[in-house]
């Protein structure tokens, strides 16, 4: 397994709070009076982590300039679930399975804030081909604001075996493009779904959009074409929840 550094107060309190097992060294800043820094310093110390003292300098190029809050963690990082696992992921989540598919979206900021969209949702994992698109990175570990490791993250070899993995589970995919006909408010998100949205700037493969059930679009009234893919996950997401609370009140 490979090693990262995590840095910030968010990244290392997620990792402490979900996967301290895999932290090998933290570093504080010396003399920190940060009262979140020695909190986590505690729980680390509780943890069997013993925390390592800094000065701002050396913390500073240990990180490579990035805002570190005066804490970092080397960490080993977990690898990745396989499209292997879906059959499992769909079963655990039944009818209530909502699974978001991000075809190769490579901006680190834009897949941190789909994570922490998607953790915000109760999503059942997130899913992205394992080539042409970012991963787990510290960046995206920042930006997910500790989602990163609360979502089940699929970093599958096939995107298109992962997608009828879905389908032969009982999942509907409904795809997100500016030329789907359908508005996204008339689809019905009843049971176990997958919302499929494409890249930055490319939008989705062709045999991934030839996978979904639904194209929808997101109906928008200025003359912007397109919303960046973060946004666009999170209006859709909040649109499914939306449909299943307001079905749960009427039942």
């Amino acid at each position: 397994m490979s090693t990262e550094l995590l840095s910030g107060i968010h990244s290392v309190e997620a990792a402490l709070n979900y996967d301290a097992g895999n932290i090998v060294e933290l570093y504080i800043e010396t003399g920190s009076q940060n009262p979140r820094i020695r909190e986590l310093s505690e729980r680390a110390r509780e943890l069997g982590v013993r925390p390592h003292a800094r000065d701002r300098a050396a913390l500073d190029r240990m990180t490579g300039g990035t805002r570190h809050q005066g804490i970092a963690a080397r960490y080993t990082v977990p690898p990745p679930r396989s499209e292997a696992e879906l059959p499992q992921l769909i079963e655990q989540a039944g009818r209530e399975a909502l699974f978001l598919v991000l075809d190769g979206v490579t901006d680190p900021h834009n897949l941190g804030a789909c994570l922490r969209s998607a953790e915000a949702a109760g999503v059942s994992a997130v899913i992205v081909p394992k080539d042409k698109a970012v991963g787990i990175t510290p960046t995206v570990r920042r930006a997910s604001a500790g989602a990163a490791d609360r979502v089940p993250f699929v970093a599958a070899t096939n995107l298109a075996r992962a997608l009828k993995a879905l389908k032969d589970g009982g999942v509907w995919l409904t795809g997100l493009a500016g030329e789907g006909t359908t508005p996204l408010y008339a689809v019905d998100f009843d049971g176990p779904v997958a919302l499929v949205m494409g890249s930055e700037g490319e939008g989705m493969r062709r045999l991934t959009r030839e996978a979904c059930d639904f194209l929808a679009h997101i109906p928008m009234r200025g003359q912007v074409e397109s919303l960046n893919v973060s946004v666009a996950a999170g209006v859709a997401l909040f649109e499914v929840l939306r449909q299943r609370h307001a079905r749960s009140a009427s039942a």
